[in-house]
């Protein structure tokens, strides 16, 4: 065979494989959403859920799920770009920053049930949070955190050094370049990073097992004293999110209507995750145009 019919037909087996785990993955997410979209509605967004009795919905899980994500990208991201711009900007090439490098790289391929068991030993044992949203956040900022950093530093990394020399030449500081010159021209890559990370742990289930429990007791929304215990801000208080609330339905739920609430639930959490991944690409981009534009 020529070079030319190898090169056809590799790029067919190719397009093939691509074409199977695109249509795998469409048919998992449209059997979910099928199953489950007809059982979503605005009670049942907003209404608790109910233990043993059907017509219950997910709204307290709901709104767990967006504030641990809010508590937890509050704590990671400040952290994360100081990491990333001093591993990118500062840090000298010596076996040090080689063995820092290579603890992120292991941190980030750790198993969210590992980091869940971590964060039961540490935060709600040694520290004495108790399963709380506190320690909830603090375990999923142990998980996202050197995702974040290797997004900031790679995005960082990826600006031409020109545009530093640039900044150097007009009488700025190293500090005063970053700021105003790298991180600016980096920001597109660096948001896209955040917003991926916050729907990957959105959708976090083992991790929140261990730390923020596995209850969601009743709220006072008209009570937003953080210091009060049936506050919606406390952060003390066990919070259930939604993905802890399927896998609890799936394992033990004695409600009639389990597997129709399972449903609804699943096809909420693959909208907001797929939300976030559109959210992503869509505020990349224009973010992107406007800087290019401007």
């Amino acid at each position: 065979m020529s070079a030319k019919a190898i090169d056809k037909m590799m790029t067919g087996v190719l397009y093939l494989i691509a074409g199977i785990i695109v249509l795998l993955l469409a048919g998992l997410l449209g059997y979910i959403l099928v199953q489950g979209l007809p059982h979503v509605s605005w009670h049942f967004l907003t209404s608790p859920a109910k233990s043993f009795e059907a017509g219950g919905g997910i709204g307290i899980q709901l709104f767990n799920s967006f504030y641990l994500l809010l508590l937890s990208m509050v704590i990671s991201v400040p952290l994360a770009l100081g990491a990333g711009i001093y591993l990118a900007e500062y840090a000298k090439k010596n076996w040090l920053t080689d063995v820092v490098r290579t603890a992120i790289e292991i941190l980030s391929s750790l198993p969210s049930v590992v980091v869940g068991l971590f964060g039961f030993l540490v935060f709600v044992l040694q520290f004495k949070f108790g399963f709380s949203i506190l320690s909830g956040a603090l375990a999923l900022t142990m998980f996202n955190l050197p995702l974040l950093t290797r997004n900031v530093e790679d995005s960082l990394r990826q600006v031409g050094f020109t545009q530093r020399e640039a900044g150097l030449a007009l009488g700025l500081s190293r500090w005063e370049t970053v700021v105003h010159v790298v991180i600016p021209e980096a920001l597109p890559g660096i948001l896209t990073g955040m917003i991926l990370g916050a729907g990957r742990v959105f959708g976090e289930a083992a991790a929140l097992i261990y730390t923020a429990g596995q209850s969601a007791p009743a709220l006072n929304f008209a009570d937003w004293n953080p210091l009060h215990i049936a506050s919606p801000l406390n952060p003390f208080r066990p919070a259930e999110t939604l993905a802890v609330h399927i896998w609890k339905i799936n394992s033990e739920g004695i409600q009639p209507d389990a597997a129709a609430v399972s449903a609804g639930a699943s096809a909420v959490l693959i909208l907001a995750v797929l939300a976030f991944n559109l959210l992503a690409r869509w505020g990349g981009n224009r973010l992107y145009k406007r800087m290019t534009a401007g």
